[in-house]
């Protein structure tokens, strides 16, 4: 049964940092608004930026495991999925950082990620609510787009980084996009919180 304070609580989530311009813009708005986040990072940004992880557990944000590679999972095997595992976590605890959540690339997984992750004391995580941000859309359409779905318990997809495939160039609109977002979901009766374990979220694609 999930308490009535997790009921009430909508994560905002950033995925594919750190990366040395944008995140500090996020995280510097992050906390203009009040706000804590969570942030799925790619493990060798996080090693060549450590100051910047630093940063999002000093203001209480958390920090879990994204990807080594952004690769899909469905274009690994079971060992190359446990060395994704076994170094992500290696890299982010040189770093100090024990993740409980992992969020693959693309949200895709087959059935020996859930196997790997279970072995490794992860949790596969994904989203309900996504902004689409990598296309480069405006910070208003992006509010537009996802404010019919915004509901106690969602989990909120963004980028701080640049995944494969990204149109835009720059994150100008993302870091636009929280302050109302974050408006939009008080005004709702929402607190804003990191993500914790055994959250449902519906996009998890497994194949």
């Amino acid at each position: 049964m999930i308490e009535p304070r997790l009921q009430r609580e909508v994560s905002l989530t950033f995925d594919d940092g750190p990366d040395p311009v944008w995140t500090p813009r996020v995280l510097d708005t992050l906390r203009s608004v009040r706000a804590r986040a969570t942030f799925f990072v790619v493990t060798p940004l996080a090693r060549r930026y450590p100051y910047l992880i630093s940063e999002m557990l000093r203001h209480g944000h958390t920090v879990e495991l994204h990807c080594v590679e952004h690769v899909r999972h469905t274009d690994l095997n079971r060992d190359e999925i446990e060395e994704e595992s076994r170094t992500g976590l290696r890299d982010l605890g040189s770093l100090g950082v024990r993740p409980r959540l992992w969020r693959t690339p693309w949200g895709i997984t087959r059935p020996a990620t859930l196997e790997v992750a279970r072995e490794s004391g992860l949790e596969v995580s994904g989203w309900t609510d996504d902004t689409h941000d990598w296309r480069g859309d405006s910070a208003s359409t992006m509010l537009e787009s996802i404010s019919l779905s915004l509901a106690p318990g969602s989990v909120i997809l963004m980028h701080d980084g640049f995944g494969p495939g990204a149109r835009r160039t720059g994150c100008e609109e993302t870091v636009a996009l929280i302050e109302p977002l974050v408006d939009r979901i008080r005004a709702l009766g929402c607190e804003l919180a990191p993500m914790k374990p055994a959250r449902v979220s519906k996009h998890e694609a497994s194949v």
